[in-house]
């Protein structure tokens, strides 16, 4: 197993420590924002607006995270939280929430759009494929972390799993299933490989019919996707607190709600469905123009100088030199007489 911490320092008291999953999540952050700037850039829009967003979303979207799962958790009869509450600080230990970080997330890019007159249906759809694609490539962290698998599986791509027993108490038999020999699902790489075909496919989809979808169809394909994949995802994961006795649990009931609302948004962005509100939805992205500042170098300066001094000297009248001509030296063409 790889160790969750990569170094940890002394610096005065307190200890400096770094480790896998916050390394991962911000890869996978960095990489989904580069992502979805090519998709603004390539949309009209200026790039740069994706990583202003980043400096309110990121934050903002690991706190939503970090309380979902909290309470989450609590829903799920655990009190750990409750009798350790330092602990709900604790993110570095793993625990986010992929639905809190969309909550608190989207709302701090609305805000950040609002403020910044930008349109918000043209970040959404730039966003909303690279958000599964970076979402995807900090998943390896939970397989650091030993969280987020499934129940004991005899296929040849299960997993060992060494923390099992305090988790999923319900397999704490250690005669039916031994720490030496039992293999679980490894959930997040089934949603690693999800999200990155799904991500991918929003993406060729942008691409193949860019002159006939409308604003906001990538993020409803998106609602729809995200939904669906993590409402089958779910039936792998026996850590998760269930409604009563059955089999669905909260994560479930809300992935499903996620994606029945990209179905209903899609019909009324098509017309299939007409609803007050959306009669004057957009046909089109409106880009904000962007003002860029003339670039300064130095050779443009020095041309600038340059004509700042013709022009001061072209009222003066200056003499003329005398110009020395020397005298032609024409080449004989004719041959010498011998």
């Amino acid at each position: 197993m790889i160790d969750p911490v990569i170094f940890s320092f002394k610096l005065f008291i307190w200890t400096v420590t770094l480790r896998w999953y916050g390394v991962l999540v911000m890869f996978g952050a960095v990489v989904g924002a580069w992502i979805a700037g090519k998709e603004i850039q390539r949309r009209g829009e200026n790039d740069e607006a994706i990583w202003d967003a980043m400096v309110w979303v990121l934050p903002a979207g690991i706190i939503g995270a970090r309380i979902w799962y909290v309470v989450n958790s609590i829903l799920g009869g655990s009190s750990y939280y409750l009798d350790n509450p330092i602990k709900m600080l604790y993110v570095w230990e793993g625990g986010l929430h992929f639905f809190g970080g969309l909550l608190f997330g989207a709302l701090a890019l609305y805000f950040f759009l609002k403020n910044s007159g930008m349109d918000f249906w043209l970040f959404v759809d730039s966003i909303a494929p690279a958000a599964l694609i970076g979402q995807a490539l900090a998943r390896p962290a939970n397989f650091i972390n030993q969280e987020l698998y499934g129940p004991p599986t005899k296929l040849p791509w299960g997993i060992l799993i060494t923390n099992y027993t305090s988790r999923l108490p319900q397999y704490s038999d250690l005669t039916q299933y031994p720490l030496e020999t039992t293999r679980f699902h490894p959930t997040f790489a089934y949603e690693m490989i999800l999200n990155i075909l799904l991500g991918l496919l929003l993406l060729w989809i942008a691409l193949r019919y860019s002159e006939k979808i409308k604003p906001g169809t990538i993020f409803g394909g998106w609602l729809v996707a995200a939904g669906l994949a993590r409402v089958f995802i779910e039936f792998f994961r026996p850590d998760q607190p269930r409604i009563g006795d059955s089999f669905i649990t909260y994560s479930m009931l809300v992935a499903f709600l996620m994606a029945v609302a990209g179905v209903l948004f899609l019909l009324v962005r098509y017309g299939k469905w007409r609803l007050a509100f959306a009669e004057g939805w957009e046909e089109e992205y409106h880009i904000k123009p962007v003002e860029e500042k003339p670039r300064i170098r130095r050779r443009a300066v020095a041309e600038e100088s340059v004509e700042e001094d013709d022009e001061e000297d072209a009222g003066e009248e200056i003499p003329a030199k005398p110009v020395k001509r020397k005298p032609a030296v024409r080449k004989s063409t004719s041959k010498s007489k011998e």
